[in-house]
């Protein structure tokens, strides 16, 4: 199992400055590329300050001129805010800036806010429409031209300029849960990036096994990869576990408002919601979190990762950003890279010497 990380721009106030938050956003990507990560993505969304990403090809390619390895993904697109002309085009340049470096990925889009802005009068759930027409009209301009006339978009012949530095194109990952949205990807012969949210391990190995059931349906198509995103934080000492649980319960307010459009949002930030109106308020009990999300020492969080790999998954997706303070998040991917992943490392496999032997921390 290899590991990639989830990075976005995010604040709760004004007090911090947005320069602040960028110089931390690249601090944070420097230690994931030194300590081992193979991707690192950032999101989209637009007029919201707790994830400011109003188009992430513009993050990935300065995050191309600081680093030399990581590869860089959009984590991910939402589909639907997009011209298939446009989004070809700049995912294409993005790859040549970045060295070829891009990964693509692609969604239905997640708040109902941001749809009342993007695509007014539209359901966010009609996204997955948008996505299935979008991907294989931007596919096509990458091979040449092309003309297209369907539900959402029309245009006469013509094609991607540039084409993307990869051939013939760069790995895409689909945004999915739902059964359908699996097939349409893994039919498609793109990769799936899922997340049980904050649901028990159960989910994850539904979602795994909707992931292997769904590539059995498919025998011709070359496997794809599963990518499974979990919020994270690593602590040195197990009485610290309450640090990420109250982030994130405080975290799931702010959620619950951009995703049922249900609270305020004044000057960009979203205003919590009463915890009374979130959904599915089990899955935010403390010691709920404690068990399934990706919290603990690293021994802990050594031996829940164990069952990720035990079940087939290609990748982990660590997820940072979710209310903690800045020197926490910073924190946490150190120890993460310093004495987590050197216990999936090739010879830790292959029954070498454990490189994070004694889990003694710098």
């Amino acid at each position: 199992m290899k590991f990639a990380i989830v990075l976005n721009l995010d604040r709760f106030s004004e007090e911090t400055p947005i320069t602040v938050v960028w110089e931390r956003l690249l601090e944070m990507l420097t230690i994931a590329e030194d300590g081992g990560f193979e991707m690192a993505f950032t999101a989209e969304h637009h007029t919201i300050e707790t994830t400011i990403a109003p188009n992430p090809f513009q993050v990935l390619a300065h995050w191309a001129a600081h680093t030399k390895r990581i590869r860089l993904g959009t984590g991910v697109v939402s589909a639907s805010y997009w011209h298939p002309i446009r989004l070809a085009g700049e995912a294409a340049l993005c790859d040549i800036i970045t060295g070829g470096r891009l990964e693509l990925g692609i969604g239905r889009g997640s708040y109902q806010y941001e749809f009342d802005r993007m695509r007014p009068g539209i359901d966010q759930r009609e996204g997955v429409a948008f996505m299935k027409e979008l991907m294989p009209a931007v596919r096509a301009l990458w091979r040449g031209d092309y003309a297209h006339s369907g539900e959402y978009w029309q245009f006469p012949t013509t094609t991607s300029v540039p084409k993307p530095l990869q051939s013939p194109e760069p790995p895409i990952w689909v945004a999915a849960r739902d059964p359908g949205t699996f097939d349409w990807a893994v039919a498609s012969g793109m990769n799936i990036m899922s997340t049980p949210l904050h649901a028990p391990h159960k989910e994850v190995e539904a979602l795994m096994e909707r992931f292997e059931t769904t590539v059995a349906r498919h025998p011709h198509v070359p496997r794809p990869k599963m990518m499974m995103l979990r919020r994270t934080s690593v602590y040195e000492s197990a009485a610290d576990w309450e640090v990420p649980i109250t982030a994130l319960t405080n975290y799931g307010r702010y959620f619950e408002n951009l995703l049922k459009n249900v609270g305020t949002v004044r000057n960009g930030f979203p205003e919590p919601v009463d915890y009374s109106v979130v959904a599915n308020k089990s899955d935010y009990a403390p010691e709920s979190l404690l068990k399934n999300m990706m919290f603990g020492t690293p021994d802990e969080v050594i031996r829940k990762l164990r069952a990720y790999e035990a079940l087939g998954i290609d990748y982990f997706l660590y997820g940072a950003s979710f209310g903690q303070d800045y020197e926490t998040m910073k924190r946490s991917l150190q120890l993460f890279t310093r004495h987590v992943m050197p216990a999936f490392s090739e010879t830790n496999r292959t029954g070498g010497p454990a490189s994070n032997a004694g889990r003694q921390t710098a």
